[in-house]
C-alpha cells in the first residue's frame, strides 16, 4: 500500500537569489545565480545531477512551454529536464517532481529550480483573474481581480465571526507589521523596511479592506534545491533536511457552484493539510509544527491559512495574531524571512523560496532571524482565488 515519501528524500542543497526589481538581469541570469549557490551548498558537480525539474509560469519571457531555457542557461547537455507550471505553486511543483523521481528509485540526485522574471512581463499586480486563468474564465468570472476576490473573503470573515471593520483591519495590519519586521533582517528580501500600525491602516486602499500593505508586491527571483535519496544524504553534508510530506490538491471549482462553502476558508487547503499531516505522521499541528512559510499574497490569506492548517481554531486566528503567537519569537513563527510581503511573488520561484527559509532555519543558518531550535517546518503555497484554487503543503524536518 502506498505510504508517501516521508523520509525517503533529503534536501542536500538550496540556493536563492535576491528578490526584487532585477532589471540588470535576465531570467537566465537569475537561474545561474540560484544554481551557483545550490551547487556550492550541496558540494556536488554538474555531472552528479541525473534529472531536473524547471518551474516557470509566464510565457512572455520563456519560449513556449519548453524546458530548454534551464538547459541552455545552466549548460546541462542531454540531461532529462521537465518544465512544470501550476500557477502560484509552480516552484513547489518543481520540487515535487524532483522529490518523487528520487523517491521512486528512478534517480539518486535531482535538481528543482523555479525562476520568474515577472517585472519584464509588464505584470502590474492587478490583472483580471479571468485573463490570467484562461479564456473560459472570462465568461464565468468577468472583471474579477485577485485583490477583489480576497477582499470579499475578508469582509465575509469579519461578518461571520462578528469582527468589526476597525478590529479586522487592525488584525490584518498586525500580520503585515510582523512580516515586514522579519524582512528587515533578510538581505535577499525585496522590501526591507519596518512599517507601523498607522502606516498599514492609513495606506492607499486597493480593495476594501485590503490596503497597500495588505498586498504582496511584484518582483523577479529564482530559487533551487538539490534532492537525493535519504540514505545517501549524509555522504554530502552532515545536516541534510528530510522531506516529511509533499502534497498538492486542486479544487474542481465546486465551492463557487454550491452554497456549502461560506467564503471564510480555503477548502482545498484544509484537504491538502490533512493529507500532508497524515503523510508526515503529525496529529497535533499546533504542538508539532515549529515554524511556517505560508502564501501571504494578501494578509487575509495568511489569517485564513492559520485556520486551514489547523494551527488556530476557526474564527480564532486573529487572537493568535494579536497575541504574538506567529511572531519570530512566538510559539510558531510565521514568515520568518518576511514572506511574500517582503519578497514579492515571482511565481515560479516562490514555493522553493519558502523551502529555502525552512532549510536554513532547520540547519541553524538563518542569521539574525534564526528561530530557537526548530525541528519541523511547513510551507503552504496557494494559487487561484478563494473559490477555485490549488494548494501545496510541504513539511520538512531533521
Amino acid at each position: 500500500m502506498a505510504d508517501g515519501i516521508k523520509n525517503k528524500v533529503a534536501i542536500i542543497g538550496m540556493g536563492c537569489t535576491k528578490f526584487g526589481e532585477r532589471w540588470e538581469m535576465g531570467s537566465e541570469d537569475l537561474m545561474i545565480e540560484a544554481f551557483k549557490e545550490v551547487m556550492e551548498d550541496a558540494g556536488i558537480e554538474k555531472k552528479d545531477i541525473q534529472a531536473a525539474w524547471y518551474g516557470s509560469c509566464f510565457d512572455e519571457v520563456n519560449v513556449g512551454k519548453a524546458a530548454t531555457p534551464l538547459s541552455l542557461a545552466l549548460k546541462l547537455p542531454f540531461l532529462p529536464v521537465t518544465r512544470v507550471e501550476n500557477f502560484c505553486a509552480t516552484g513547489s511543483e518543481a520540487l515535487r517532481g524532483a522529490a518523487y523521481a528520487v523517491a521512486s528509485g528512478a534517480y539518486d540526485i535531482c535538481l528543482a529550480l523555479g525562476s520568474e522574471k515577472l517585472k519584464d512581463t509588464g505584470y502590474g499586480g492587478l490583472p483580471e483573474m479571468s485573463t490570467a486563468m484562461g479564456t473560459k474564465n472570462r465568461f464565468i468570472m468577468p472583471g474579477l481581480t485577485a485583490p477583489g476576490g480576497f477582499a470579499m473573503m475578508a469582509t465575509r470573515y469579519f461578518s461571520k465571526y462578528g469582527i468589526s471593520p476597525e478590529e479586522g483591519k487592525k488584525i490584518l495590519a498586525r500580520i503585515s507589521i510582523k512580516s515586514h519586521k522579519n524582512g528587515v533582517k533578510n538581505p535577499k528580501a525585496h522590501l526591507r523596511r519596518e512599517i507601523t500600525e498607522a502606516q498599514a491602516l492609513n495606506a492607499p486602499m486597493i480593495a476594501w479592506p485590503l490596503g497597500l500593505f495588505d498586498c504582496c508586491g511584484v518582483s523577479d527571483g529564482a530559487a533551487a534545491a538539490i534532492v537525493c535519496r535519504a540514505d545517501l544524504a549524509k555522504n554530502f553534508r552532515p545536516d541534510p533536511v528530510y522531506i516529511k510530506a509533499l502534497q498538492i490538491a486542486i479544487s474542481s471549482g465546486e465551492e463557487m457552484m454550491y452554497t456549502d462553502w461560506d467564503g471564510t476558508y480555503v477548502q482545498t487547503a484544509t484537504v491538502c493539510a490533512e493529507r500532508a499531516y497524515k503523510e508526515a505522521g503529525i496529529t497535533k499541528p499546533r504542538e508539532e509544527i515549529n515554524m511556517m512559510e505560508v502564501h501571504d499574497c494578501f494578509s487575509i490569506t495568511e489569517l485564513v491559512a492559520m485556520e486551514d492548517l489547523q494551527i488556530s481554531e476557526r474564527g480564532k486566528a486573529g487572537y493568535d495574531v494579536m497575541d504574538g503567537f506567529f511572531d519570530i519569537d512566538g510559539k510558531i513563527p510565521c514568515q520568518p524571512d518576511g514572506g511574500l510581503k517582503c519578497f514579492g511573488h515571482p511565481i515560479g520561484a516562490s514555493g522553493l523560496r519558502m523551502m529555502y527559509e525552512m532549510y536554513k532555519q532547520l540547519q541553524g543558518k538563518a542569521g539574525d532571524r534564526q528561530i530557537n531550535d526548530p525541528k519541523i517546518g511547513l510551507t503552504h503555497n496557494m494559487g487561484g482565488f478563494p473559490a477555485m484554487n490549488l494548494i501545496s503543503v510541504c513539511i520538512a524536518g531533521l
